[in-house]
């Protein structure tokens, strides 16, 4: 089937690397041209595993290729998929300018029918909104168009992206037209062979589905950091608790992990955008604005930590940083609790030396050539002669380290853990200072090294 796609960020070209591998003939449009002249040479500007192999394949099979040019692109499929950003506007709310760009451009260059699918996360009532503008745009140019508007929202996780992609846990499809949502299911057909996938809703319900997916797992990250919160203040272990809760069937272990905050491209900005959509139906958001704000707090827990510990006394520190990105296996830095930290210690004085595996470039490309933070090409390149140890993202590289380099390297065997990675009582047999997320006994650790440290 022919479809396209237009944008080609994380959510527009996985879907369509993905669709492409199946046989589907697929044409990406974006209107950043040099994004596309490097995906027609197979380059990827995103790290997702497994992405960039996967395009170069669709590309090289001819399934999948990219313009710049809207009328060739609209020209192109029967199915058209909207899967341009939607950012946070001033107010929260999402930034619907490229959804409705893309729209305006169906109506002016398309002549044969045509199914609209709305990828991009979008608040409840776009649809409609959708359908209004196109009917205006075409009664205006005195044309007509047969369109449908289907909701079709992705859940997909940075990281597993492809995998989610590929063998998805349930495939939403909202609309009222049959007929369109036939074709849907035509194009899902690959993906939907084990059992029944599909669950048909109507167009406002699926919009909503997407933002209440999201806002759910982000009440069960703040929710355990608010616990974990108690467990520091009572001398409890948070891991303890998480297993404890977690073999609940009814809870599960997922999402549930404390931390130092959420971040990423999706949490933020779609708490946001239903928090003000709550607003603009006349309705209470008490619980959302209570999840944002519990993380806003996590993400200073690290700063907070480590300007208690040194009495504020910061100017002129170095500090090792593990991980820049907001999570394990991607590149993004899109509201990472590490740029919180960061800012907050330049701020402060204080001076970075950090290392990602993926994240290094998206660093640069914020940061510059700031002197306050060195990129280093290795774990152990960051550690020697800083003042201690913090972490921010769970990469896997990070798990098992060398205790006794990291010792050695370190002006003062301290570590600062936001994602609570290791044992609290063999580091401290092992004599280093370690401090975790919720868990009181690595608060309670005796400081014999602490008045040294501050004399350093």
């Amino acid at each position: 089937m022919k479809l396209t796609i237009f944008g080609t960020g994380y959510v527009g070209l996985v879907q369509a690397a993905v669709m492409a591998e199946v046989g589907h003939d697929v044409l990406c449009m974006d209107i950043d041209q040099a994004k596309i002249d490097q995906l027609q040479q197979g380059q990827v500007g995103i790290y997702e595993p497994g992405l960039a192999e996967l395009v170069r394949e669709g590309v090289a099979a001819g399934h999948l290729r990219f313009t710049h040019d809207v009328a060739e692109a609209v020209q192109h499929g029967a199915v058209q998929f909207i899967a341009v950003g939607t950012p946070p506007g001033p107010d929260g709310g999402a930034d619907l300018s490229g959804v409705f760009a893309v729209a305006e451009g169906i109506a002016r260059h398309r002549s044969e029918p045509v199914i609209i699918v709305e990828k991009s996360t979008v608040p409840v009532g776009t649809g409609d909104r959708l359908k209004a503008h196109i009917a205006a745009q075409l009664a205006q140019s005195g044309k007509q168009l047969a369109f449908t508007i289907v909701s079709n929202p992705e859940f997909l996780k940075e990281g597993s992206a492809l995998n989610d992609c590929r063998r998805p846990d349930r495939i939403i499809l909202g609309g009222e037209d049959e007929a369109a949502l036939e074709v849907m299911r035509e194009i899902y057909a690959p993906f939907n062979r084990n059992h029944d996938r599909i669950l048909c809703m109507n167009l406002r319900s699926a919009e909503l589905t997407k933002y209440a997916a999201n806002c759910m797992l982000a009440t069960k990250i703040s929710f355990i950091n608010q616990i974990a919160e108690l467990a520091e203040n009572l001398g409890a272990d948070i891991e303890a608790i998480r297993k404890g809760i977690g073999a609940d069937p009814r809870i599960g272990y997922h999402f549930i992990y404390p931390g130092c905050g959420y971040g990423g491209s999706c949490f933020p900005k779609d708490i946001k955008a239903l928090i003000h959509t709550a607003q603009e139906a006349g309705c209470t958001s008490d619980l959302l604005q209570a999840v944002e704000a519990v993380n806003e707090r996590q993400k200073h827990k690290l700063f907070q930590r480590i300007h208690a510990y040194y009495q504020g006394d910061l100017k002129g520190r170095t500090f090792a940083l593990w991980g820049l990105a907001f999570k394990p296996n991607t590149d993004d830095m899109r509201d990472a609790p590490s740029r919180e930290l960061m800012e907050s210690l330049w701020a402060a004085g204080a001076k970075v030396r950090a290392y990602d595996p993926e994240a290094m470039a998206e660093a640069q490309r914020l940061y510059g050539h700031d002197e306050r933070l060195a990129l280093m090409g290795t774990p152990e390149a960051v550690l020697p002669g800083a003042d201690a140890l913090v972490i921010c993202t769970e990469w896997q590289v990070f798990k098992a380290p060398d205790f006794e380099l990291i010792k050695q390297q370190l002006r003062a065997p301290v570590i600062f853990d936001g994602r609570n990675l290791y044992d609290p009582q063999r580091l401290a047999r092992k004599g280093i200072h370690y401090f975790a997320i919720g868990r009181g006994e690595s608060l309670q650790l005796p400081l014999p090294g602490r008045a040294r440290v501050l004399a350093d």
